[in-house]
Formats: structure tokens, C-alpha cells, sequence
């Protein structure tokens, strides 16, 4: 009978241990899986906007907007004592022209992000590698370039995580900004992206440069870019414009002779 009740806590014990194990295995980082829950976060489509301001200040960028975006963690306006610009590109595809910015941003020695798709690394890969290896930062704009407030979760993660994947395993980068496609997030989605391990980013000054068949000339770009500069700018361009790609270098000067540096996203001053 004493060696009954041995044998019996024994195999207790040892079934204990087996549930420890795999508890492990099946979560090794140890991860608080309910914090990653957005249950009951609001799904309101938000979609990005900004008022101009004059003068070289900074523009609204709507109060309640930029407070839900500091909530998680992301990236909007920098400090407005201080005279950086943050440079970024958005890429879904490639039009030819990236190289060419490439090119400038290295004369000049200028670190810019780039939020590239699925699509971008399937069918550019030797300029992807070419940004990381040259000091730029690759961002994740999601496999597909879909709406995030009209996907699930699940769908959600999917569409960042593939891509953050793909990343790694041909480059051996580890991505860690997004940009919300079309500029359209909302709390559920800001909150999963930083669930992610996602810091979002935004942007403080864009323009019409995205319509290939509708690019604005050299003159109406300068007369956008130049009196809009303000400290603490995220500047959005696009990497499929020809116009942007044959501006850059006398833009990049221009806006340093105005009195601005530019800075790496990675090393944002709020």
C-alpha cells in the first residue's frame, strides 16, 4: 500500500511536469496571450488628414487623432523646438524610379524609410537589399495594401506578420514600423500593431505625387514641399513619382539650406 501512494505521486508529478513542458513549448516567449485581445476597442475607420499651417509651423494634425496615435507608441509630428525632418517613401510597386532616389539620398547622405508590400519584395528584391544595405529603413505596409479597420485579427496579423516574415528569412531584417495602407487605422488596429511589436507611423506632410499618368511638375512639387517644411516633419512622398525621383537631389539641398536636418525615423525626437 506505501508503495502504492509512491507510485501514485510519482506518476502526479511527472504529469505535472509534462503539462509545464508543453505550456512551454507551445508559448516559448512567455507570452501574456490575452494582452494581445483588442475586444471591445473601437473599429472606427479613421482616415488620416492634415491642415496646413503657414509660416513653417506645424500643421493640425486634429487633437484627439495625434492623441490615439501617441496612445500606441506611434509616430506623427516630432518636437517643434527642434529642426529635423523625417524622411519616408511609400512603395507598393516598382516604377522605375527608385534607384534614381536612391542615388541622391546616398550623394547626400540622407537615411530615409521605406514602407514597402508583398508585392515590392517579390518583384524588387536587389533594391530592397540595396536600401538595408545602405543604411535605410524598410517598413512593413502590409502583404496587400488593404484597409485595416475592414479586416479581423486574425486576417490583420496575417497580412503584417507574412511580410515581417519574408523579410527576415531573405534579408534577415527584422521590421519594426508600419504604415497604416491608404492612411486609414483605427484603436483596434493601432493597438494590434503595437501587439505586434509594431511602432505606426504617420505623417505630417504628403502631396498629390502618387498618380503616375498625373505628376506634378518640377515647380508646382517645390512650391509644396519647400513652404510646407516645419520642424518635427515626417514628410510622405512616393517612390513611384518621376518627379520626386528627379527633384530629390535639389530638393534634399534646398530643404538643408532652409536650416533643417534630416533624421533617421530611428532616432525621432518627440
Amino acid at each position: 500500500m506505501k508503495n502504492f501512494k509512491k507510485l501514485k505521486s510519482l506518476i502526479l508529478m511527472t504529469l505535472v511536469v509534462s503539462i509545464f513542458v508543453i505550456t512551454e513549448i507551445s508559448n516559448p516567449n512567455n507570452e501574456d496571450v490575452s494582452a494581445s485581445s483588442t475586444t471591445g476597442l473601437n473599429n472606427t475607420k479613421i482616415e488620416w488628414g492634415i491642415k496646413r499651417a503657414d509660416n513653417h509651423s506645424q500643421p493640425d494634425l486634429g487633437s484627439k487623432n495625434q492623441e490615439l496615435i501617441s496612445k500606441y507608441n506611434g509616430l506623427a509630428l516630432g518636437n517643434s523646438e527642434q529642426n529635423y525632418i523625417y524622411l519616408t517613401f511609400d512603395l507598393g510597386y516598382e516604377a522605375g524610379y527608385t534607384e534614381q532616389i536612391l542615388d541622391a539620398l546616398k550623394s547626400n547622405n540622407v537615411q530615409a524609410t521605406f514602407f514597402i508590400t508583398a508585392h515590392y519584395i517579390n518583384t524588387a528584391p536587389d533594391i530592397v537589399e540595396r536600401m538595408i544595405n545602405e543604411g535605410h529603413i524598410v517598413g512593413n505596409h502590409t502583404v496587400n495594401h488593404k484597409s485595416m479597420p475592414s479586416l479581423s485579427d486574425d486576417e490583420l496579423k496575417n497580412e503584417v506578420m507574412t511580410l515581417h516574415q519574408t523579410m527576415y528569412e531573405k534579408y534577415g531584417y527584422e521590421m519594426k514600423y508600419i504604415r497604416p495602407p491608404k492612411g486609414e487605422f483605427s484603436e483596434r488596429t493601432l493597438s494590434l500593431s503595437e501587439n505586434l511589436g509594431y511602432k505606426t507611423v504617420m505623417w505630417s506632410f504628403a502631396y498629390v505625387d502618387w498618380d503616375e499618368n498625373k505628376q506634378p511638375s518640377k515647380e508646382d512639387a517645390f512650391n509644396k514641399i519647400i513652404p510646407n517644411l516645419h520642424n518635427g516633419e515626417i514628410m510622405l512622398l512616393h517612390a513611384t513619382s518621376k518627379t520626386n525621383a528627379d527633384i530629390m537631389d535639389e530638393m534634399i539641398k534646398k530643404v538643408q539650406e532652409e536650416g533643417y536636418e534630416f533624421r533617421s525615423i530611428d532616432d525621432f525626437v518627440k
